[in-house]
């Protein structure tokens, strides 16, 4: 008992530290607020006597709109006399009689202050009154918004978010235009102060699921969230799983219509890719461009893309296992050519792949590191001059370079970067496996990989869901995109309250145009 009063005291004491009440002595607040941004040279805090009362001002330079203010707010504070009431400024202020399109939050704590002044407010504080004003009139330098970098469409809109939270929150406003679009805001980190939205709509997304959202997200204690990753490593069901468990994407049309299936959606602050909850693996093999043309041509890609998913996987520990360990899988005329090939290569297939595998992925990476007009020259003329030179030296053979840089064409045909990399980085101990015990050692890999991602859970839901387990009415939008007209219904695995979407009906008919 003891132990609980004493725990129960120390966190009075902490949320009574949190907040500072200095009263209405204006030299106190000066010199608190003036300690408290010591040495800070972007902030401004100085006073102003106008018309016998004294006035605080205090703002970060470069982030407020100082123009407006002293044109709108500073003249009217110099032109008025409110000697007779100290207060009468803070009232008429408050009344908006100063100016209709500038809002206000009125406070007396002085931790608040600090936090207003450094997300872009202008604080002002007067002489006899413990009420401060702060402006939001922010003006911060942002990036326009402009074409995705890298999920491109061809036939889809061409906008993808920015760092500036307010402006994702618009991008996707202006989709659903709706007021059950709920958007739910907290700060996280403790030094960093970041602006998280939880995103949903209300009558859709299942209670459960956003309150699981909610939790996850509070649990985080950090001093500092700078971009949405810090978020995704610390509310993953598996964090250690190379497999990503939440969609991320700079899309706007992606996270609308993620929204509309009754999903959750986390925006932060500084980052312009949300986090998309819960996910499944097959939403990793849809692209954008799948719902933006005709559903006969989506299927031919979305079948494209499975085959060339397992070759970016398993093709290089394929040849490494028939030609180590069964030769007799190879057709005569293609054994003797490959073993010609490989006649003069010191090295044995395993570690031939290997050290090609490892150079591929070094110049994917220089290729991206560099400046974007030479990065791909880069990878490119690398990729030939390395691969050239060493078969020319016989260090590796030509059907190598040939299995490698096939394989790494499949793996950019994987819509998602998350899932091609995790495929990439299983790629080498698969080939270890091949190296070392043959198909049998390939077939379990496989199996490891089938009994981890059978394993999996995002948000609580199974990761191979709609397969396993398997769910057949919502096996029409996976590896097939079924025609709008028989997508009537929300996909049910993710839970959504309401679970009709449309009313659509094949052949059309007047009726159901009405």
């Amino acid at each position: 008992m003891p132990f609980f009063s004493k725990e129960k005291k120390q966190n009075q004491n902490k949320a009574s530290a949190e907040q500072v009440f200095l009263g209405e002595d204006f030299d106190v607040r000066y010199k608190w607020l003036k300690q408290s941004f010591n040495q800070c040279s972007d902030i401004t805090v100085y006073e102003l006597a106008a018309n016998k009362t004294r006035c605080g001002i205090v703002y970060v330079q470069e982030m407020v709109d100082e123009t407006l203010f002293d044109e709108q707010v500073l003249s009217y504070i110099v032109s008025k006399d409110f000697a007779s009431s100290h207060k009468e400024l803070i009232h008429n202020l408050l009344e908006l009689k100063l100016i209709s399109s500038i809002s206000s939050n009125l406070l007396t704590d002085m931790q608040k202050a600090v936090e207003l002044v450094l997300d872009g407010n202008i604080l002002i504080f007067i002489e006899g009154d413990p009420r401060m004003l702060a402006f939001p009139l922010k003006k911060f330098e942002k990036r326009a918004i402009s074409e995705p970098a890298n999920e491109n469409v061809i036939r889809g809109p061409r906008e993808a978010f920015v760092e500036d939270i307010h402006t994702n929150l618009t991008l996707i406003r202006r989709k659903i235009k709706s007021p059950t679009l709920k958007m739910e805001q907290q700060l996280l980190g403790k030094l960093t102060k970041t602006k998280v939205v939880i995103g949903y709509m209300e009558g859709i997304c299942k209670e459960e699921l956003i309150e699981e959202v909610r939790q996850r997200i509070g649990r985080i204690q950090m001093d500092g969230v700078l971009g949405s990753s810090y978020i995704e490593e610390n509310i993953d069901d598996f964090p250690l799983s190379p497999f990503p468990q939440s969609q991320k994407t700079e899309r706007p049309d992606v996270v609308a219509a993620a929204l509309l299936e009754g999903r959750v959606v986390i925006f932060v602050d500084g980052t312009p890719i949300p986090l998309i909850v819960p996910v499944t693996f097959t939403m990793f093999l849809q692209s954008p461009e799948d719902y933006y043309q005709r559903y006969i041509f989506a299927n031919f890609v979305r079948w494209l893309r499975m085959p060339f998913l397992v070759i970016s996987l398993l093709f290089p520990s394929f040849y490494i296992a028939v030609t180590t360990f069964h030769p007799v899988m190879i057709p005569s005329d293609l054994l003797l050519s490959v073993a010609a090939a490989r006649d003069l290569v010191p090295f044995p297939a395993m570690v031939e792949a290997l050290m090609m595998e490892l150079t591929f992925e070094a110049l994917r990476e220089a290729g991206l590191r560099v400046p974007k007009a030479i990065g791909q020259a880069i990878s490119i003329l690398g990729a030939l001059v390395i691969g050239q030179a060493a078969v020319q030296a016989g260090i590796v053979s030509a059907p190598m370079v040939i299995i490698v840089s096939f394989t790494g064409i499949a793996s950019f045909i994987v819509p998602y970067f998350d899932l091609g990399f995790s495929l990439r980085l299983l790629r080498f101990p698969i080939m270890i496996l091949s190296g070392t015990f043959g198909m049998f050692g390939l077939m379990i890999g496989c199996l490891l990989i089938y009994v981890h991602l059978v394993h999996l859970r995002s948000f609580g839901m199974p990761y191979l869901t709609p397969i396993a387990p398997l769910r057949v009415s919502d096996l029409k939008d996976n590896f097939l995109r079924a025609p709008w007209w028989l997508m009537k219904r929300r996909p049910s695995f993710v839970g959504t309250k309401d679970p009709n979407r449309s009313n659509l009906k094949y052949p059309f008919t007047e009726e159901n145009e009405d």
